[in-house]
């Protein structure tokens, strides 16, 4: 049945909602448990997981399915467009308190222990001697001595992947809007491909971090910093790149037309925003 009036769709009762918190109960209790050394705890956990992709599979199967049949209205798409925008607004303010940290450290705590401006006596009392410098792994030399991570060699090639993937996805979208398939197959696949590669070079640039450079995330603020802020950025593209995946899959089906194809619209909007938090992250992680 095709809703075309104005009438708001009111879903049917869902069970996923159910099997989501459920899967989100199990990766509570697993994780806490296994902080707290049972043996159980990571089986639970990787059970929760398991859970949740079901849940996620099975639940956006249906909202698919619910699409491709006609049955939400322009009501409906609104909700999915206000929805996707305060999600990435949520983005947003979940980076932005990472980039604060990096910002209070830096600029704020490290020149007060380091006896700057009117901090003499936090210097002299805790630490007499410290250099306000960064990076950084003190006071204390916190994990021992390391080498920073520089911006050149993997971290700006994978800078050139992630804008390239921009305009790859730039150009499969206007493909998809003049109607020229053939395009946006191309180029949607080189998108998510792209994604791919960029996580697996992050991968290697941890272990050249970790194996040669003895940057850990032991190494005091400056290497939990970098590695909090890379590694879940890294976590954003890989989600990204299967978001990707699975629009490319629907494309092949024969899914969105030039006028109706808002899921779409919604990965490239997350995609971009991904893009855009690298491009803050390679400059005030990696070059300054």
């Amino acid at each position: 049945m095709s809703h075309t009036d104005d009438r708001y769709y009111i879903p049917h009762g869902s069970h996923w909602p159910a099997v989501g918190s459920l899967g989100l109960l199990l990766l509570m209790v697993g994780a806490s448990t296994w902080l707290n050394g049972s043996e159980t705890g990571p089986w639970i956990m990787l059970a929760g997981f398991g859970t949740m992709i079901f849940m996620l599979t099975g639940w956006f199967g249906t909202v698919i399915g619910e699409n491709q049949h006609g049955i939400y209205n322009s009501q409906v798409g609104i909700s999915f467009r206000m929805g996707m925008f305060w999600f990435i607004f949520s983005e947003v303010m979940f980076f932005a308190v990472f980039f604060g940290t990096l910002f209070y450290a830096r600029n704020m705590s490290i020149p007060w222990l380091g006896g700057d401006s009117n901090s003499f006596f936090t210097n002299l009392l805790l630490w007499p001697g410290y250099e306000s410098t960064w990076p950084t792994n003190g006071p204390g030399n916190v994990g021992g001595d390391y080498e920073p991570m520089g911006p050149f060699g993997l971290p700006l090639i994978n800078t050139a992947l992630l804008l390239s993937s921009s305009v790859t996805l730039t150009i499969a979208h206007h493909a998809l809007i003049a109607g020229q398939r053939g395009v946006l197959k191309t180029f949607l696949a080189l998108t998510f491909v792209l994604g791919f590669i960029f996580v697996y070079l992050q991968g290697m640039e941890y272990i050249e971090a970790y194996e040669h450079m003895n940057l850990k995330m032991t190494s005091g603020i400056y290497g939990s910093t970098f590695y909090m802020l890379t590694g879940f950025h890294g976590l954003h593209v890989t989600l990204g790149a299967i978001m990707l995946l699975i629009i490319w899959f629907r494309v092949l089906k024969g899914h969105f037309t030039p006028d109706g194809h808002f899921a779409f619209e919604a990965v490239a909007w997350y995609w971009h925003f991904v893009d855009v938090v690298w491009v803050g992250l390679y400059v005030f992680v990696y070059w300054m």
